[in-house]
């Protein structure tokens, strides 16, 4: 199967699989930051408008990395009830971990969006884009918070997702790939280097 040289060559074959549906009034909403300048290929191509949705992963104690939920600056945590239980924590014992990502969520928000207002959600279609889809915590956050301002239609786009996690999602998710052996984000990209504030700034310039 083939991978993707970057994530703007990433973001144009993502584009192209969106580009036959008529979309009314599109947003793109880009997870940042691998996920911005894969949106920002998908906007150009659509005529839309684009910005970002920052969500936060909450990762378990002792184990940052390991995501069990995620959390967006102004909605409640979404956690994924089986890793709880795996690995025997409640949401009360991750409540502080949760608060400083919200307000890691609010800062990013902030310095990202800059003056600029919040993007006008209500009966417009919206498509949220990330580089990649593994377990889907913060794609599943960033869902949850555009939802509740009542889009017309909302889809989540990547270019490459992991079969197992698409199948979990009340949302439509919309795939260029979708590996029998996922494996990584990372291992789908000749270059996948970490994307900057800076590059991020750029592509909503």
């Amino acid at each position: 199967m083939k991978r993707f040289a970057n994530r703007q060559e990433a973001g144009r074959a993502l584009a192209a699989r969106l580009a036959d549906h008529a979309w009314r009034d599109p947003l793109v909403l880009g997870l940042p930051r691998g996920g911005v300048p894969v949106a920002k290929e998908v906007a150009d191509q659509l005529d839309a408008e684009l910005d970002v949705v920052v969500a936060r992963k909450i990762g378990a104690p002792g184990h940052p990395e390991y995501g069990v939920g995620a959390v967006t600056a102004n909605s409640e945590p979404i956690y994924d009830p089986a890793v709880l239980r795996a690995l025997n924590l409640t949401e009360e014992q991750l409540s502080r971990t949760c608060d400083e990502e919200r307000q890691e969520a609010a800062r990013r928000t902030a310095l990202y969006r800059g003056d600029r207002p919040p993007p006008h959600i209500s009966d417009r279609d919206v498509i949220v884009v990330d580089d990649g889809l593994a377990t889907g915590v913060t794609a599943r956050a960033a869902l949850h918070w555009v939802a509740l301002h009542a889009p017309q239609h909302l889809v989540l786009a990547v270019p490459v997702a992991a079969r197992e996690s698409m199948t979990t999602f009340d949302t439509p998710v919309v795939a260029v790939l979708v590996p029998r052996n996922f494996g990584a984000v990372s291992r789908w990209y000749d270059r996948f280097d970490q994307t900057t504030d800076a590059e991020v700034l750029s592509a909503l310039a």
